[in-house]
């Protein structure tokens, strides 16, 4: 593989051991990688690709690109080990025919129609944690507001008892902390550990939903079971390792989306003003949030053969890392993509990624985005971040773990 010449310290990039203040803020890193080394092999063999045509490309191409990751989490989690099986079994990391199949059956019961069913839930959901914060002094607009929201939507999803939620966050982020570039012992263990937990769980609510179905029209485990939308039924183990990936995707990046776009608004009081004064701009101000700050940081590609991505010949199982925050600042799509403009149009980000694996949940993730902070910033227009916000830590996933405001 022959790397093109560029500056040393852009060269020296590592995303398994990245430069101090790469996690904190990674974006004047994304911006000088898209200016000298969009195309970026890494020490281990793998390759950045940071460009937004690229990116598209590679999202749209699922011959040259592959989404199954059996080669690469071997080494990363151990071939059999409870991560292992979770993350080459769930959606997002399967080619068909499993990705067909499981696919097939969310997006059958993702309708508009049986999402149109869930808005007046939502609503209900977001004015009951805005009551609960009414009159305190200081709240956490992670742990009180966002972090709550899509546990209590998937689980509705899924039919998933009120009172069985509670681990539901935890196993999440150990799970989806498992994907970063680099893991300690202790994260690597906490992750299998969590895999464990929410199969054991999963596999009794399974049996009960088994004896006693719910409404296959609301009720997307029963769909899951029956196989409804599909050529065929699951295997029990794609069945439980898909109903974890759905209670983890919508979690994580939907925490995200709604903790960075308060968070956006807070630090650009102008844009804020603006959405106030016309809150009909609700809709383009999520898809800037969903830009400029996306949930999901980082995706992944193998290649099946050799493929040249501009002017890089790049071998045949070589692992890419598709970096989203990067390809979503991308100056020859973006005009002024440092810019927060909550009308920006047009605004073809790629939080989503793209192509046949677009994210089954976006219009999900939209309405929830939307729901929860039009009516956030209906109820407290004077809010204020106070001192104290704590990132989430990750590389893949950016987000804050915490994030004290003052509601007057």
């Amino acid at each position: 593989m022959t790397q093109p010449q560029t500056a040393p310290d852009i060269l020296n990039f590592d995303l398994a051991n990245p430069p101090e203040g790469f996690v904190e803020d990674p974006f004047p890193f994304y911006d000088a990688l898209l200016a000298e080394a969009p195309i970026l092999q890494q020490p281990d063999g793998s390759v950045l690709i940071c460009r937004h045509e690229d990116l598209d490309r590679i999202y749209r191409d699922t011959t040259s690109f592959s989404s199954d990751k059996k080669a690469a989490f071997a080494p990363k989690f151990g071939e059999g080990s409870p991560l292992f099986e979770h993350h080459t079994t769930s959606l997002v990391f399967s080619d068909p025919p499993l990705h067909t199949r499981v696919r097939k059956i969310m997006t059958s019961a993702l309708t508009p129609r049986a999402i149109g069913r869930m808005e007046a839930g939502l609503v209900e959901t977001v004015d009951h944690l805005l009551d609960a914060m009414e009159g305190r002094e200081e709240v956490d607009l992670i742990e009180d507001f966002a972090s709550t929201i899509p546990i209590q939507i998937i689980g509705n999803l899924l039919d998933v008892p009120m009172e069985e939620r509670g681990p539901l966050r935890d196993w999440s982020l150990a799970i989806l902390g498992a994907l970063e570039p680099a893991l300690s012992d202790e994260e690597l263990k906490r992750g299998h550990k969590a895999v464990e937990e929410f199969k054991d769980y999963l596999t009794d609510l399974i049996a009960r939903r088994r004896a006693q179905p719910g409404d296959p029209e609301t009720d997307v485990l029963t769909r899951l079971i029956r196989g409804e939308g599909a050529d065929e039924q699951l295997s029990e183990i794609e069945l439980i390792q898909n109903c974890i990936f759905i209670l983890n995707a919508g979690h994580e990046t939907t925490t995200n989306l709604i903790g960075n776009g308060l968070a956006l608004l807070n630090d650009h009081p102008d844009q804020r003003a603006r959405l106030q004064a016309d809150p009909e701009l609700i809709k383009p101000a999520v898809e800037e949030m969903l830009r400029m700050r996306s949930p999901n940081q980082l995706g992944n590609r193998e290649t099946t053969r050799m493929v040249e991505i501009g002017g890089l010949e790049i071998p045949r199982g070589t692992n890419l890392h598709l970096v989203i925050g990067a390809a979503n600042r991308d100056p020859e799509v973006f005009d002024h993509p440092e810019r927060f403009d909550i009308s920006r149009k047009p605004n073809r980000h790629l939080a989503f990624a793209g192509g046949p694996h677009v994210c089954v949940g976006l219009t999900l993730a939209r309405l929830e985005g939307k729901i929860a902070i039009e009516r956030f910033l209906s109820r407290f227009p004077n809010y204020h971040l106070l001192p104290g916000r704590v990132s989430g830590g990750r590389m893949r996933f950016r987000g804050y773990a915490h994030l004290p405001a003052s509601l007057g």
